[in-house]
């Protein structure tokens, strides 16, 4: 499936923010890329054009193409709950995600290919679907065949994150995905209320 691998520091200056994580480059270049990117006196935005800029920063931030992300928040709508909040969180519940947060992989294009080359297990077993969805009390581990895979190691080594609903067993490799976070638990800055208003024209 088609997915952007292209330069992430454009990217991050186009929403103002390093979305991708600590990015050297966005710091000495803060501003929108492009001939007028330093521009102070850029025109004011309309209200379409924040909505859709919200959505593309979400899309870019978790990794989702627009058919899987304009199903989640099909999904998101069924569910019971606050649409924009409830699309936050089936983000975040996906395995390549999680993944990402236990430190597996710092960061989740990383994560995305450790879960499609076989490095992850879930409950045991080996999933290959990056946007597998986990549920609570689902056990996410690194393949016992590939624990010893350098770039895993380092990863871990260096992962001072910590997130109220996932546990890290550092001897075994494995954390438990114990519930599914609360929306001031997400510390993404995206405002989803725009994108469900952008869905709901």
């Amino acid at each position: 499936m088609a997915r952007y691998t292209g330069p992430k520091t454009k990217i991050a200056r186009k929403f103002g923010e390093a979305i991708f994580g600590d990015d050297k480059s966005f710091e000495k270049k803060n501003y929108p890329p492009g001939q007028h990117g330093n521009n102070r006196r850029r025109g004011k935005k309309s209200e379409y054009a924040i909505q859709l800029m919200e959505k593309q920063k979400a899309k870019y931030t978790y990794g989702i193409l627009e058919k899987q992300f304009r199903n989640l928040f099909t999904e998101a709508k069924r569910r019971e709950g606050v649409t924009g909040e409830v699309l936050l969180q089936l983000c975040e519940s996906r395995l390549d995600n999680v993944v990402y947060r236990m430190g597996i992989s710092p960061s989740r294009r990383g994560a995305r290919q450790l879960v499609s080359h076989r490095h992850i297990t879930v409950n045991g077993n080996v999933v290959n679907i990056p946007s597998y969805s986990l549920r609570a009390g689902d056990v996410v581990g690194v393949r016992e065949k590939s624990k010893s895979v350098q770039s895993i190691q380092d990863s871990l080594d260096t992962n001072s994150s910590v997130y109220e609903w996932i546990t890290w067993n550092s001897e075994k490799k494995e954390g438990t995905y114990v519930a599914v976070p609360e929306r001031l638990q997400i510390p993404e800055n995206i405002k989803e209320q725009l994108i469900v208003e952008l869905y709901s024209k």
